[in-house]
C-alpha cells in the first residue's frame, strides 16, 4: 500500500497540522512516510501546502507530483487539485469554502463540509481534523487508531483540554462520508 495525499488551503486552515498529524499517526500504525510542507511567508492567509506520503515499504521519493488524493480546503486551492491528482483519483473538498467542485470528471469528488461540523463541535479550528477523519475512512491508508496517543504527545499539557474535541472532529469526519 502507498497513499500519495496532496493537501492544501490557506494558512491559518491548520493544512500543515494536518499533515503532520496524519505522518504520526501513521508512524504509529508501522507505517513509512515523507512529509513536505510548504507555506508563505505570510502569517495567516498566504497558501499552505503538504504533500504526504504513507507506505507500508520504503518511500523511494518524498515529492508527489500525481497525487492518490488530494485535500482542497479553500476554492483557491482548486486549481492545483485539478492539477496534482492522478486520474481516477480521488479529491476531498472542504465545500464549507469550496462552492465549484474541481474541474476533473475522471476523480471521485468528495463533498465534506468541514466548517459547518467544526463549529458545530465547538471551534472552526478544527476543521483540519474533520477532514483528517473524512481522509482516513476515503482512503483507509492510515486508520487513525492511535490519534489520541498522538494528541497528547503533539500538544503540550497546557491544551491537552483539547483533545475531546479534536478527537470528535475526526469521528464527524469519518461519519461524514
Amino acid at each position: 500500500m502507498k497513499e500519495k495525499t496532496f493537501m492544501a488551503g490557506f494558512g491559518g486552515q491548520g493544512v500543515i497540522s494536518l499533515g503532520q498529524m496524519w505522518v504520526y499517526c501513521a508512524m504509529k500504525e508501522g507505517l513509512q512516510v515523507t512529509f513536505f510542507p510548504f507555506y508563505g511567508a505570510e502569517k495567516r492567509g498566504g497558501i499552505a501546502r503538504a504533500s504526504v506520503i504513507v507506505s507500508d515499504a520504503e518511500i523511494a521519493s518524498p515529492l508527489v507530483t500525481k497525487a492518490d488524493s488530494v485535500v482542497v480546503m479553500n476554492q483557491d486551492s482548486v486549481p492545483i487539485a485539478e492539477e496534482l491528482c492522478k486520474e481516477g483519483g480521488v479529491i476531498l473538498v472542504n465545500s464549507s469554502l469550496v462552492k465549484k467542485d474541481p474541474n476533473r470528471p475522471d476523480a471521485r469528488i468528495v463533498h465534506v463540509p468541514c466548517n459547518e461540523i467544526a463549529e458545530k463541535i465547538g471551534d472552526v479550528r478544527i476543521a483540519n481534523m474533520v477532514m483528517m477523519g473524512a481522509l482516513s475512512k476515503v482512503t483507509g491508508a492510515v486508520k487513525l487508531d492511535t490519534f489520541e496517543t498522538v494528541l497528547k504527545s503533539f500538544f503540550p499539557p497546557a491544551k491537552h483540554k483539547l483533545i475531546p474535541m479534536n478527537i470528535q472532529a475526526v469521528q464527524e469526519g469519518k461519519n461524514a462520508v
